[in-house]
């Protein structure tokens, strides 16, 4: 139906328009006019002809700055008018605005035109980080004198080169009005004083004055060829900042749509002659459907239309292969779409006789890869495809490929095996991007693909707060206080030819994440310092031409891209409905930008047969009946309707259920359900979801632990250390000899069967070599549990106390100044690293989570990137011939410590965001009598009746904050402070000393009112007023007494 409405209403549509315009435009109007292009040799000099509009070529003064092999072998006539408008506009001393849709093409224009007429370029492409300094002048520091060097606008104007400006949407309002002047009059005012000219003052100057006195005056020529070329997309219809006006007005615009589609056919019949033209033309058809006017009113995002030719290559080696699967990697609509969108993408699918995906599903997977004779960097990779075995050639990278299937840590899947049949098959073509949810195998798989390969992996967490500068290059400081530009890890894999893993790019800033556009689609990068990275086989062209050796280009800053360079990004998937702004940037990420740069594979959760058969595979001693009630309690959550046992589902994801597993495998006797509350953090739920879990447990028959095992209320329960030896309940740990004794804690700690019982999980967990995550309300012990854990271990602690102003850098690195250098003295983190010593990270949840989440690689892979460009590697080979490596200790383990998520707590939700990469432990108030035993301990002469009203309020305030009564969470720290109080003053009355902790209620009347009558209950008179004190009723005691006596004298007698 919507298909239908799609192709109707642009038909309609295009002929009404016709009809309208046809005498505006004239006769020619609707004519398409063919326009030659040509090289014309005189004697004059050679000329461009594009149709009737001719230009003379100069000789280039940096040949090395001129585009190469952008020019295709047969022009389509819709691109060639393009070039002949801008050649028009270059005439006539204009700058250009090419505008249109995401994608390469704008860009392809641009470089076709400045190749074509041998123009010098310089290009930048804009993000939110660009600044005026990027555009103008940067000062830089070289032998103790500071000074200014030129930047791309400046440098374009002076030597008359062709500014190119890539973005202009992404860059922050009021940055670019710092060109106005420069476009509209060729005059700038430079940071070191010179001013930049245009060339007609300039030289109506030079008739009265000598050139040494504008030298003098620091008067600059701005050169008659300098030209600018703006590429940007139109706002508001995509996202970013409209232009300002008057930037807007001083520039030609030119609409660069998606080419015909007669030459979007043509194209496409070239690069996939095995594929039939009735198919390519369907699949045309249905990308220029949805990047319709109509689609778009939808709100369906416009189809990438430039990866058709890539998808094109692989149905041409693959022609067994579904429509609708293959379209699915251009355009995952069921990631991106809600039910009314999918519903209208599948109509147009149908319309176009595409949904073809349900009745050929096509099975793959990958039986060989092997190095290539002929061409290095290429590996040959043979395929089985719908039972035909299929050999074709993708990039690969230098270390020795291992077989496929052949790892013990990789457990083959029958749909993992398919998902990495498919990533080649794209691999052969573009750059793949991962979608799925959190620990459902994505760096895995990614892993498991670069072995294959043979490539070395560069990881590169990405978060919220990321800068372009980030990405690409980072200021440093030399040992002799010159500043310098660091190359960041992404521009190393790209010239060394690596596999960049961008992990987490559902979490950049798009204005960020742009600056990588023409990496991922021309293989080409311009960096801050003036270093060009050019496509392998542009470089060579170039090479060539100017006849000149790679240590000339290098020392022009010249370097090739390397061949087997590709990129594989890893993301979460985009939540549907969720608004596009920035403050919603980790919601609803994937739009029709990002489309263009990625061919995208969701990773599905597995099956509850292929997830039984991966535990197994990984734990093969995990008791089997355990593991089939945990898949089956798993898949029950993943598979229902209920939002709430959805969310739950999450907690349970792949990763935390090897987790789960492995700590099984080694202590069958758990409980599941011990198990499962421990990862969901049941304790701190909200009621309602709290209710759902324990609804599942019981439907899926695993035994509710919510009352906590009989262990807990063990009196036996305590720790000792003998030989050498720790043993916490059942549990015991060689203790660790350590020189560093000042580096372990001592901490005053009363031993309690609670946090004993948690103790003796840590050290079960801590024994599998597992990250520890502890989580509580305020005042419950969490930092006396984990110092006294350490204490027991003999372990020395390093302790990084997180806060809201923490940033990547300050997490790794501590920056100072010494003699005028700026040097960078390592982190707590850092040196638990080297040195093998346990890091407590305090206050998590106060951090922000796009901060924190670089700690995932370093959990996940023991890998990091500091922020003065060294390498944290767990595996000690890797590091060998490696520069600025660090070594992680295998002793490295980290504590981290943080407050439960929500109100009244104002932290983040850690957990939420890291908490399945962790082994989790909820730490809660101890129970009464546990605490009663705890507080005679510190205060041992305050009377028993005190310390049990005291733990019998408390208690009481507990249920109620649960309950949601009151807000405020009253922990047994506050109860600890009463009685040392008591025990050091006794002389002092409790309802007095109690004010010391709810005093900070007591402006608050509708809490004061419930504090006061929960405490007056268990005897703690706070609060009492004359209003307060009840009389009895009066009786008439006499009389009565006389009336007794009287009888008893009768009784006497009788």
């Amino acid at each position: 139906m919507h298909g239908q409405i799609l192709c109707g209403r642009t038909v309609v549509a295009t002929r009404r328009l016709r009809s309208i315009l046809g005498s505006v435009l004239g006769r020619d109007g609707w004519m398409r006019r063919t326009h030659e292009v040509k090289l014309i040799n005189t004697a004059a000099g050679d000329t461009v002809k594009i149709g009737e509009i001719s230009y003379t070529l100069k000789i280039p003064r940096n040949p090395e700055l001129v585009p190469v092999k952008h020019i295709t072998d047969s022009l389509p006539q819709t691109v060639a008018q393009h070039l002949r408008w801008i050649m028009q506009k270059d005439l006539l001393g204009q700058d250009v605005f090419l505008i249109g849709p995401p994608g390469p093409l704008r860009r392809s224009i641009a470089m076709q035109y400045l190749e074509l007429t041998r123009r010098e370029v310089e290009y930048v492409a804009l993000s939110r980080d660009t600044t005026e300094t990027d555009l103008k002048q940067r000062r830089e520091i070289r032998s103790g004198t500071a000074f200014y060097i030129d930047q791309c606008a400046v440098r374009a104007a002076t030597q008359g080169r062709v500014l190119v400006l890539e973005g202009l949407e992404k860059a922050e309002r009021n940055v670019l009005p710092v060109l106005n002047n420069l476009l509209e009059n060729r005059e700038m005012q430079l940071e070191d004083g010179r001013f930049l000219m245009s060339a007609e003052r300039y030289d109506k100057l030079l008739q009265e004055h000598t050139t040494e006195e504008l030298d003098s005056w620091k008067i600059v020529r701005v050169s008659e060829d300098f030209r600018v070329i703006a590429l940007g997309l139109p706002v508001p219809k995509y996202q970013g900042n409209p232009l300002d006006p008057p930037l807007r007005s001083r520039f030609q615009a030119r609409d660069i749509y998606h080419l015909p589609f007669k030459d979007q056919l043509e194209l496409l019949y070239t690069a996939g002659p095995n594929v039939a033209a009735e198919r390519v033309s369907q699949l045309l058809s249905l990308a220029t459907t949805l990047c319709s006017q109509e689609s778009s009113d939808l709100g369906l995002p416009d189809f990438p239309v430039d990866n058709l030719l890539p998808a094109l290559h692989v149905l041409n080696a693959f022609p067994m292969l579904s429509s609708q699967q293959l379209l699915h990697r251009l355009y995952p609509y069921n990631s991106i779409l809600g039910k009314d969108g999918r519903t209208a993408v599948e109509g147009v699918l149908s319309r176009f006789e595409l949904l073809d995906g349900r009745r050929q599903p096509v099975p793959g997977a990958i039986l060989s890869v092997s190095a290539t004779r002929e061409t290095e960097g290429r590996a040959d990779v043979t395929s089985r495809v719908a039972d035909k075995d299929i050999t074709f050639q993708v990039p690969a990278g230098t270390k020795e490929r291992r077989p496929p299937n052949s790892s013990p840590e990789f457990i083959r899947t029958p749909s993992h095996c398919q998902l990495l049949s498919e990533m080649m098959q794209s691999h052969m073509v573009k750059d793949i991007c991962l979608i799925g949810a959190k620990g459902c195998g994505k760096s895995v798989l990614a892993r498991e693909f670069a072995e294959m390969l043979g490539y070395s992996i560069e990881p590169v967490m990405l978060y919220q707060d990321m800068t372009a500068r980030d990405l690409l290059q980072q200021r440093c400081t030399l040992p002799n206080g010159d500043t310098a530009w660091r190359p960041s890890p992404l521009v190393t894999a790209a010239i060394e030819g690596k596999l960049l893993l961008l992990d987490g790019i559902h979490r950049v800033n798009l204005g960020t994440l742009a600056v990588l556009s023409r990496l991922l689609h021309d293989r080409e990068l311009d960096l801050y310092d003036g270093t060009r990275l050019l496509r392998s086989d542009r470089y060579q062209t170039l090479k060539e031409q100017l006849q000149l050796s790679d240590e000339q280009l290098q020392e022009r800053s010249i370097f090739p891209v390397h061949p087997s360079f590709r990129v594989l990004a890893l993301a979460e998937p985009p939540v549907v409905g969720a608004g596009s702004s920035s403050s919603s940037r980790g919601q609803q990420w994937l739009g029709p930008e990002l489309l263009t740069m990625f061919l995208y594979h969701t990773v599905t959760p597995l099956a509850r047969a292929e997830e039984m058969g991966l535990i197994q595979g990984l734990n093969p001693n995990v008791p089997t009946e355990a593991a089939e009630q945990l898949l089956l309690l798993t898949h029950s959550l993943r598979n229902t309707n209920d939002p709430t046992a959805q969310s739950l589902a999450s907690s349970l994801s792949t990763r935390q259920l090897l987790r789960i597993c492995r700590r099984l495998s080694h202590y069958p006797e758990e409980s599941i359900a011990h198990a499962v509350n421990k990862a969901c953090l049941s304790r701190f739920l909200p009621s309602l979801a709290r209710a759902s879990l324990e609804k599942s447990l019981s439907s899926c028959s695993v035994q509710d632990a919510a009352a906590a095992p009989a262990a807990e209320h063990s009196p036996d329960l305590s720790c000792t250390i003998h030989d050498g030896v720790l043993t916490i309940g059942s549990v015991s740990a060689p203790v660790f000899n350590t020189k560093e004794k000042m580096k372990v804690p001592d901490v005053l700690f009363y031993d309690n069967p609670q946090h004993m019982k948690v103790m003796e999980d840590m050290l079960k967990d801590f024994l599998l070599g597992e990250h520890l995550l502890l989580v509580g309300n305020q005042g419950v012990g969490k930092n006396k549990i984990v110092d006294r854990f350490l204490h027991l271990l003999n372990r020395p602690r390093e302790y990084l106390q997180l806060h809201r102003d923490t940033t990547v850098q300050t997490l790794t690195l501590q920056p100072s100044v010494r003699d005028g250098i700026i040097t960078y003295e390592d982190s707590p983190l850092v040196k638990a690293v080297k040195l093998g010593h346990i890091l407590v990270i305090d206050e998590a949840d106060k951090a922000p989570t796009n901060v924190t989440c670089i700690l995932k690689t370093l959990v996940e892979s023991g890998e990091m990137i500091l922020a003065d460009g060294r390498r944290i590697i767990s595996d000690p080979r890797e590091a060998q011939g490696r520069p600025n490596t660090v070594v992680m200790h295998p002793d490295f383990r980290m504590l981290v410590l943080a407050n439960r998520p929500g109100f009244p707590f104002l932290g983040n939700d850690f957990f939420g965001a890291l908490g399945d990469i962790f082994s989790c432990h909820a730490v809660d108030n101890p129970k009464p009598q546990a605490e009663l035993a705890m507080l005679k301990r510190y205060g041992p002469d305050v009377p028993d009746a005190t310390l049990r009203k005291l733990v019998a309020a408390f208690g009481e305030l507990r249920s109620m904050a649960d309950q949601g009564t009151i807000t405020y969470p009253y922990s047994t720290r506050e109860v600890v402070n009463i009685v040392k109080h008591l025990q050091k003053f006794p002389g002092e009355g409790l309802a007095n000393v109690v004010r010391n902790v709810f005093d900070f209620d007591s402006y608050n009347k509708d809490t004061r009112e419930v504090l006061i009558e929960a405490l007056h209950k268990h005897g703690i008179p706070i609060g009492a007023k004359p209003s307060s004190v009840k009389l009895a009723k009066e009786y008439e005691i006499l009389n009565r007494l006389k009336s007794a006596d009287v009888v008893f004298n009768l009784t006497r007698t009788v």
